[in-house]
C-alpha cells in the first residue's frame, strides 16, 4: 500500500509541478489583487480537480472504447513521462507540464486566469492527464489501489492550491535557481519511474515471452 502511494505521489508531483505552477502563477499574478489571487488559486485548483478526477474515473472506459490494452498505455505512459522528465533534468520549458511562451502571453491579456492558462494546462496539462490515466489503469480491478491512487490525487491538489496561496513567498525563498534545483531533482526520480513504467509495459505486453522460451 506504502509503494502505491509512493509512486502515486510522486508521479503526481514531478507531472503537476506545484512549484513550477507556483513560480508561474507569481508572475501572472503580479498586478492582481490578494482577493483577487486567492479567487484563482481555489477556482483553478477546483477545476483541474475536476478534469484530472474525470480522466482518474473514466480513464478505463475511454481505452476499451478505443481498444487500447494496458500494456500499450503503460508503455507509451512511460516514453511520455521520460520525455518529460528530460525536460525537467535540464531545465527546459515542456508544453506537457507547463505553457508556452505564445499560452503565458495570451494569459497577460485576460482578466480572469483561473480556466486558462492556470488550471489547464497549467495544473491539469497532457502529463497530469496522462499519468492519472495510467495510475488508475495499472490498479485496475483492484479497489484499495485505486482508492490510494485518488487520495494521493486529493492530497496532491491540496499541496498545489497551498503552494498557489503562497505562491509569492514561495518565489521570493526559492528563486529561480531553488525552483530548478527541485525540478531537476524531481525530474532524475520522475526518469527512474518512467522507464519502470516502460519496463512493466513491455513484459505485460507478453512481446518478450516469445524470445525469453527460445532462449530457454
Amino acid at each position: 500500500m506504502l509503494e502505491i502511494a509512493a509512486v502515486a505521489m510522486a508521479t503526481l508531483f514531478t507531472t503537476i509541478g506545484p512549484l513550477d505552477v507556483a513560480a508561474v502563477f507569481a508572475v501572472l499574478t503580479a498586478d492582481a489583487s490578494p482577493d483577487e489571487t486567492s479567487t484563482y488559486a481555489w477556482r483553478g485548483t477546483l477545476i483541474a480537480s475536476a478534469i484530472l478526477f474525470l480522466f482518474a474515473l473514466t480513464g478505463d472506459f475511454l481505452l476499451m472504447g478505443l481498444g487500447i490494452s494496458i500494456a500499450a498505455l503503460t508503455t507509451s505512459g512511460g516514453i511520455l513521462l521520460l520525455m518529460i522528465a528530460i525536460d525537467m533534468v535540464f531545465a527546459r520549458s515542456s508544453g506537457a507540464t507547463s505553457t508556452t511562451e505564445e499560452e503565458v502571453h495570451e494569459a497577460r491579456l485576460k482578466s480572469d486566469i483561473s480556466v486558462f492558462p492556470l488550471a489547464t494546462p497549467l495544473i491539469a496539462g497532457p502529463g497530469a492527464m496522462g499519468a492519472v490515466v495510467l495510475l488508475m489503469a495499472q490498479a485496475k480491478d483492484n479497489w484499495a489501489h485505486q482508492m490510494i491512487i485518488l487520495g494521493s490525487l486529493f492530497l496532491m491538489m491540496l499541496l498545489t492550491l497551498l503552494a498557489l496561496l503562497m505562491a509569492s513567498r514561495i518565489q521570493r525563498f526559492l528563486g529561480v535557481t531553488g525552483i530548478q534545483v527541485v525540478t531537476r531533482i524531481s525530474g532524475i526520480l520522475l526518469s527512474a519511474l518512467a522507464v519502470q513504467f516502460i519496463f512493466d509495459g513491455i513484459a505485460q505486453s507478453g512481446l518478450l515471452t516469445p524470445i525469453a522460451a527460445n532462449g530457454g
